[in-house]
This record gives C-alpha cells, structure tokens and sequence, in this order.
C-alpha cells in the first residue's frame, strides 16, 4: 500500500489517480481496521474446539 502511495503519476496520463491525501486516508482506515480487529481478537475467550 505505501508503495503505491509512492508512484508518481497523473490520470490523464495513466498514472496513479490518488493524492496524498487520499492515500494517507487509506493508510489510516487500514491502521484501525487492523487496531480494531487485533483489540477484538485479544478480548473475546478463547475456547478450543475439542
């Protein structure tokens, strides 16, 4: 993802259409997402299968 962010490009010219800015906002959904998942996973029991 953040080598994506880092291509240089216009969308008229096929290159890459995000700026900055919406790039930074992906990074951060992600980040929380991932935050959000890991908090839920360490906080609900683990019981086994058997």
């Amino acid at each position: 993802m953040i080598t994506a962010v880092t291509v240089d490009g216009d969308a008229t010219t096929g290159g890459d259409p995000f700026n900055a800015e919406q790039a930074l906002r992906y990074i951060t959904f992600l980040a929380i997402g991932y935050m959000i998942s890991r908090g839920l996973a360490k906080a609900l029991p683990w019981t086994p299968t058997r």
